[in-house]
């Protein structure tokens, strides 16, 4: 027989009808129907190695599906409080060996951990695993826990980047607090040296043959791909074969002041009004103070960004995926006007902003989806304006700035002002400028007292 099923009245999907437990809310992401996936970290130091990891994560708890970072080096750090020197890491140092491998099976017992107990679906193992024996005994930890591997191995030869890796991130390093930074910079080349002697690459044609992998050569000038096993792995590949490390800088702002913002009115297609119409003015003088060469305009497909892209007298291109979130049945409504005729949709939208899906609209959750083309050409872009919308904005920012879906829907991105996002070493810098043009405040605060097991009144 058919079985019966019921509508979630938050997201608006069909469920069982019977007492089977829900799945983990942070799981409603892409559905992962396979084994948890560990993926492991290649390469010498100063290869970029954390720099990826950190990025893939902050790019797959994004999309929604729940990931870790597990550093050894914070574990290593952990043990041995005090840093001395590069002879740490020589392979003949008996002892330290000892210590590292422990620190090893520490975070490996906390993947398992995140994996099978913490509803985690991805765990980024971030170690140097130069050796073929290390990778040995990761890949039978994930056979004994039923686990798939995928392995990323970061190699670059480049004296140079390798020399600008180590000064931007690495002398900055807990292990380097107290030393100056020639010293510091002599003590970490030798410590590359340590591992070299025993470095083993991965080896596709032959040895590594059946294992899943990616090795990015020089920053991603090259990739070699053998062996994807799923869609998650083809959607690491492809982010990792679109990002970059070159300088650039991001602009977001959200179209001038609209006459549905000066209303109070949700969505629609509205042009501009009076103060909408000085701020496209302000952001154009603002755009040529900036001096960028080659900057990429983006808007989406409504009047009010267009017009404002227009002031700018400059190339833009305009964006579907950019349009703002789709209010469903509450397009063109103020927010007291759905709380009078749809009582129960606005209490159940405050319950749960993220997952949220307007009555034939749409949720942040879905905003997320229809957005990752976006980001993935962000990624491949140097110098970018972002004309958009509110609940768009914020998903643009929840990625840069890795926000969890809880504090998306709530971050503040004012009318008539431009956040500059600057990529550094492992995350993104945020400067607001306001460009001093007046406007109505279209932001709603998390409601207080309200959480997702509160029934709507």
């Amino acid at each position: 027989m058919p079985m019966e099923l019921t509508q979630s009245r938050i997201q608006k999907i069909w469920l069982p009808n019977d007492n089977r437990p829900a799945l983990p809310r942070r799981s409603c992401g892409p559905q992962l129907a396979n084994s948890p996936t560990v993926i492991v970290m290649v390469g010498l130091p100063a290869r970029g190695k954390t720099y990826i990891s950190k990025k893939l994560t902050r790019y797959l708890n994004w999309i929604g599906v729940p990931t870790k970072v597990f550093n050894v080096g914070e574990y290593r750090r952990e043990a041995v409080k005090h840093y001395s020197s590069y002879d740490f890491f020589r392979p003949d140092n008996e002892e330290a060996m000892k210590v590292r491998r422990q620190c090893a099976m520490a975070a490996l017992r906390d993947v398992k951990l995140y994996l099978t107990e913490e509803a985690g679906q991805i765990a980024v193992f971030d170690a140097t695993n130069t050796t073929r024996e290390r990778r040995g005994m990761i890949l039978n930890f994930a056979k004994e826990n039923g686990f798939k591997v995928f392995f990323i191995e970061s190699v670059c030869n480049d004296p140079n980047v390798v020399a600008t890796n180590v000064m931007e991130v690495k002398l900055s390093s807990p292990d380097y607090r107290d030393c100056n930074s020639t010293d510091a910079m002599e003590d970490f080349m030798k410590r590359i040296n340590c591992y070299q002697a025993s470095y083993q690459p991965l080896d596709p044609d032959d040895y590594d043959r059946e294992l899943s992998l990616i090795k990015v050569i020089d920053v991603g000038r090259r990739f070699l791909v053998n062996r994807v096993q799923d869609h998650i792995q083809s959607r690491i590949v492809y982010y990792l074969m679109n990002i970059h490390v070159q300088p650039r800088t991001i602009y977001l702002c959200r179209h001038g002041e609209s006459e549905f913002n000066l209303k109070g009115r949700i969505g629609g297609d509205s042009g501009l009004s009076n103060r909408g119409k000085k701020f496209a003015v302000a952001l154009n003088k603002f755009v040529e103070e900036q001096n960028l060469k080659d900057l990429k305009i983006w808007t989406s497909q409504l009047k009010r960004t267009i017009q404002t892209a227009e002031a700018l007298q400059l190339p833009y291109e305009q964006w579907k995926a950019l349009n703002e979130i789709d209010a469903g049945v509450c397009e063109e409504m103020t927010y007291e006007e759905i709380r009078e005729q749809h009582p129960e949709e606005f209490a159940l939208r405050d319950q749960d902003k993220y997952y949220y899906r307007y009555p034939s609209g749409e949720s942040y959750q879905d905003l997320v989806q229809r957005l990752e083309p976006v980001i993935m050409e962000l990624e491949r872009q140097e110098n970018v304006l972002v004309i958009c919308h509110q609940a768009v904005m914020r998903c643009l920012l929840a990625y840069f700035l890795d926000k969890s879906a809880d504090e998306m829907p709530y971050l503040k991105c004012p009318l008539h002002t431009v956040l500059k996002l600057t990529p550094v070493a492992y995350g993104c810098r945020v400067e607001s400028i306001s460009l001093n043009i007046e406007a109505v405040n279209t932001h709603r605060d998390r409601p207080e007292n309200m959480n997702t097991s509160q029934k709507p009144s």
